[in-house]
């Protein structure tokens, strides 16, 4: 088989780490399944954990619960140790170049990075010229994609330090899974995640700008019309500060305020959930209604901090990926830790010709787009669609990349009839840049759904899992105990099952 199978080894017995696991899964049975899936589709559709769906032949969207596979995946700490200090060193690189690029450009002048490359992407914020944030971080929240290739080992597919998404997925899901399926957890010690709130709200207070009292710090969404709407009223609530819009916020003498019922309060970190292009009408899009007019101006004095900061986006581009290990050698001096998956540039001739001639076999992607829009995966590609391909790279090189095709690895994944069968997965870890780098232990799996796929955003027909790093020790017995009684689910309120109130909800209403 060319896929590794993160759960079963190439003889079909279960790896060491996930024996528990699939003995677990054999005990609970397929209808076992089908009927946690039935109580979590139920549980999500009460908390609004939904993604849309669009209707065929032009019928209006309709909302669908987010689709959580019941078969978490696990991540041996010793795998996870590696994939943490990886992504640490990534993200310290990623930070360098972007205060590079804003002032000395230093990697350009030797040499390293072409200027006319990041001139020219599209997330090149001139704006942010000579501004050096708070403590001079700039990706204060990442999530770079991980893949497992055919051999196990890690590689880093995608950068995403512009507005990264997915954070509260993967902390719903696990809610959920500790609700639904219990027993799973009996054999297993997994690290928690649920902390990553606070570990956002710290960062947002260390880069606000010093003043009296406790900083006020918001969250800024562009409305309940963006597709993440729901993760940005997630984690304002669970920060426990306010969710804005544009209209809430206003810019007076390089001040940021917030309006209230007793008038205007300053504003001092601004978590940001909408590109560079809206956020100020006076300096970006002149017709963006979901900016701030003189938002740049109080950013540019020092009295406001936007995270992730300004022109962050460049360091995302797919096309500046590729200079990324050099970065890391450039910048501090070390040898990459993970790799990044092969990658041509397609406005070298020599580089486009060479993919021209294999494109039957590659993977090529649009260098500024995102949620695998426009993705072309040779193999799976008809002639005609190979053919369509060659004339958009051959009428617009600079504006693709490609890459070799990573057999990603599987996962037993849950399906409707509640059988088990590989599907395709991979891996966006979150990471917070405040006074240090602090990775949530697991990320957001992301697994293909349809058979085949290797399409993994939910927009395209992809789900996700619950991700479980583990810890070095077993869990201590309690004295009287078995493994499975000693560990029990925090409670979740408000949650309708599908058999009817849960008997905390029956005590809340009696």
């Amino acid at each position: 088989m060319p896929y590794y199978d993160e759960v079963y080894d190439g003889g079909g017995a279960p790896r060491a780490h996930a024996a528990a696991l699939a003995a677990a899964l054999e005990s609970l049975g397929h209808q076992g399944l089908v009927e946690a899936g039935h109580r979590r589709d139920t549980i999500f559709m009460r908390q609004g954990i939904t993604f849309e769906v669009g209707g065929a032949d032009g019928d209006a969207a309709v909302d669908r619960p987010f689709p959580l596979d019941l078969v978490p995946r696990i991540l041996p700490v010793d795998e996870w140790r590696t994939i943490k200090r990886g992504l640490a060193q990534r993200i310290r690189a990623l930070n360098r170049f972007v205060d590079d690029v804003y002032h000395g450009r230093e990697i350009v002048h030797d040499g390293v990075v072409p200027w006319p490359l990041v001139v020219s992407r599209p997330e090149f914020a001139r704006a942010a010229h000579g501004i050096r944030p708070p403590g001079g971080v700039y990706c204060h929240v990442s999530g770079c994609d991980l893949v497992r290739d055919a051999d196990g080992s890690w590689k880093v597919l995608e950068d995403n330090v512009r507005t990264p998404s997915g954070i509260s997925y993967m902390l719903e899901n696990r809610r959920a899974m500790t609700r639904l399926l219990p027993g799973l957890f009996s054999s297993y010690r997994v690290r928690p995640v649920d902390h990553y709130p606070m570990l956002l709200l710290n960062a947002l207070r260390e880069v606000a700008p010093a003043g009296d009292g406790e900083p006020t710090v918001v969250v800024w969404t562009p409305g309940p019309l963006n597709s993440a709407y729901f993760e940005h009223t997630f984690l304002a609530r669970q920060m426990g500060v306010e969710l804005v819009e544009a209209s809430d916020l206003v810019v007076r003498d390089e001040l940021c305020f917030i309006r209230t019922t007793n008038g205007l309060e300053r504003v001092h970190a601004v978590y940001r959930r909408l590109d560079d292009s809206f956020i100020d009408p006076l300096e970006f899009r002149p017709d963006s209604m979901l900016g701030v007019p003189g938002l740049m101006r109080a950013y540019r004095a020092g009295t406001v901090a936007i995270v992730n900061a300004v022109g962050t986006g460049v360091a995302d581009d797919k096309a500046i990926y590729h200079y990324v290990p050099e970065m890391i050698r450039y910048y501090l001096g070390e040898e990459p830790i993970l790799d990044n998956v092969r990658t041509y540039m397609l406005d070298d001739r020599e580089q486009r010709e060479h993919v021209l001639s294999r494109l039957s076999e590659l993977v090529v992607k649009p260098t500024s787009e995102s949620g695998g829009k426009g993705v072309f995966i040779g193999p799976t590609a008809s002639e005609q669609e190979i053919e369509r391909q060659r004339r958009l790279v051959e009428a617009q090189p600079s504006r693709w990349i490609a890459q070799e095709l990573v057999q990603l690895s599987t996962c037993p994944t849950a399906m409707e009839d509640g059988r088990l069968a590989p599907r395709h997965v991979d891996l966006r870890p979150f990471a917070v840049f405040g006074d240090d780098i602090h990775i949530v232990p697991g990320g957001l799996t992301r697994v293909a759904l349809r058979e085949g796929s290797m399409i993994v955003n939910s927009s395209q027909g992809g789900g996700s899992k619950d991700t479980w790093v583990l810890e070095d020790a077993a869990p201590p017995a309690e004295a009287g105990l078995d493994a499975g009684e000693a560990w029990s689910p925090p409670p979740l309120p408000d949650l309708l099952g599908r058999g009817g109130w849960s008997s905390q909800q029956q005590v809340q209403q009696q």
